[in-house]
């Protein structure tokens, strides 16, 4: 394994302390928990976003703390859930007379942990609501869920609630705005390569080199099938059918397409996807308003690649469009 690591078991830490030491100005690391947050937080006139998941994700959700996205992100170890008790100490610490906010990618280990952490503010008086993100259409149940899982698509939903906080919108309107869309988001992704994390050394998984693996977990859980390597216009081809006849998007819609890549894909090779899908959605009659080419939600190493859309309104455009400042500018 050639990796730029010390001791594995500091590599979320020392991660965590890197990004905090390049955005001196703007970001603060509390290490028991952890935690990255707004320096500036918890404001008095606005909701505190928070969201967890596990590592190695990056730059999701540690790197988009900041104004107009998250104001904090308390992840766990790499693709483990956050301890209950990080979540329940990051919902004091960002607690505002607003309330909090937590996001919750759909996996059990991160519901169970956001879920007790919410119990025990509460009880302490902290107004707090959990929104659950589900966008992945590959599977329904996989090895950690129950439903589907939250993958790259959480991104929209950051970006809208993030902005509508900053707007000074209440708990109650910044849960409709979230689960709205939530609802209108689809995401489906697929693998060439497996990833590698830093304590295990090795491959997390087998995918042999002229292999694919349809509809991959950003774990490295299965997705629908493992078949021979395909054609970047066939991939494209496939990821976007999955994705529009779910929902399902039709001719008249307006949408947000994000190409995500899963952490060791070539930007210019995600391009290449877009451009295809770009042109797919135009056959259909379907509007890209809103164009998102880059890594949003990574799989450590992976070679591989998502696919998202989200329905356009007014109102969804309009927060997307909305200006925001954090550590790594995806958006």
């Amino acid at each position: 394994m050639k990796k730029f690591v010390n001791d594995p078991k500091n590599f979320v830490p020392e991660m965590l302390e890197g990004i905090a030491r390049a955005n001196p100005d703007t970001l603060k690391y509390v290490p028991q928990y952890n935690l990255i947050m707004r320096a500036d937080a918890p404001r008095q006139d606005k909701v505190s976003i928070v969201q967890g998941s596990g590592s190695g994700h990056e730059p999701a959700h540690v790197m988009v703390v900041g104004r107009g996205m998250l104001d904090a992100a308390c992840p766990g170890d790499v693709f483990a859930a956050p301890p209950m008790d990080y979540v329940y100490e990051t919902t004091k610490l960002l607690a505002s007379p607003k309330g909090v906010l937590l996001l919750v990618n759909n996996y059990t280990g991160d519901r169970m942990a956001f879920d007790m952490g919410r119990e025990l503010a509460e009880s302490e008086g902290i107004k707090v609501e959990i929104l659950t993100i589900n966008d992945d259409v590959a599977v329904k149940d996989s090895t950690y869920t129950v439903g589907r899982r939250g993958v790259a698509g959480n991104f929209f939903v950051m970006k809208a609630v993030g902005a509508a906080s900053e707007e000074g919108a209440e708990l109650d309107e910044l849960v409709r705005i979230g689960r709205k869309v939530n609802d209108v988001t689809r995401t489906m992704g697929l693998a060439l390569t497996a990833c590698t994390p830093p304590a295990k050394g090795s491959p997390l998984f087998d995918l042999g080199p002229d292999e694919m693996e349809v509809g991959v977990g950003i774990h490295g859980e299965p997705g629908r099938e493992r078949r021979g390597l395909a054609s970047a216009d066939e991939i494209a081809d496939e990821l976007l059918e999955a994705v529009v006849s779910d929902l399902p998007y039709q001719s008249g819609d307006r949408v947000a397409l994000m190409v995500n890549g899963l952490g060791g894909t070539p930007i210019s090779e995600l391009y290449i996807l877009f451009r295809r899908a770009h042109q797919q959605l135009e056959e259909r009659g379907i509007t890209v308003g809103r164009s998102y080419v880059n890594e949003y939600c990574t799989s450590l190493d992976m070679a591989g690649a998502s696919l998202t859309l989200t329905r356009l309104d007014d109102e969804i455009e309009r927060l997307l469009a909305a200006p925001a400042e954090v550590a790594i500018r995806v958006f």
